[in-house]
């Protein structure tokens, strides 16, 4: 008998095809804003400042396809790295599995609508600018909490 459990539910991180881990991605943009690191406490805070390459609209990467060459610090996200990097949004559906949580309920695999995640509050849609128009030395006056969600589905 097939398990018929959605594949994020039967599948390690390390065990999905490229698009199923691709289709992980919530659209929510989170991990597409600049964060600030305390030398000091190594507190980690988001600011409301988005990568020169994020489409603010649309909450996606302009050039995902070559981020990685033309943000050079911009980071690949891979089953090893997801429940590592400290910054990635708790609400992120690789760290959330990667920890062994399920996916919230406003998640577009689990809502079936890709506008779940951005009608949940959860995205940064129209609630970010672009770098290129912030001077590193005013992004501190840019920091943010984004909101989490309340409980998984």
């Amino acid at each position: 008998m097939a398990d018929k459990r959605p594949y994020w539910e039967r599948k390690s991180l390390v065990e999905m095809t490229e698009a199923e881990w691709e289709g992980l991605c919530d659209g929510c943009g989170r991990c597409c804003s600049i964060k600030l690191e305390d030398a000091e406490t190594g507190q980690i805070d988001d600011t409301d400042v988005a990568c020169k390459l994020f489409d603010a609209r649309r909450c996606c990467c302009r050039d995902y396809a070559n981020r990685q060459r033309r943000v050079p610090d911009c980071v690949k996200l891979t089953p090893d790295k997801a429940s590592q990097i400290a910054w990635m949004p708790r609400s992120c559906a690789y760290r959330l599995l990667a920890e062994g949580e399920k996916l919230y309920w406003w998640h577009p695999l689990v809502s079936g609508d890709p506008e779940s995640v951005h009608a949940a509050g959860i995205s940064v849609r129209g609630r970010v600018v672009d770098e290129r128009n912030v001077p590193d030395a005013e992004l501190q006056d840019h920091i943010v909490y984004w909101p989490h969600p309340d409980e998984p589905a």
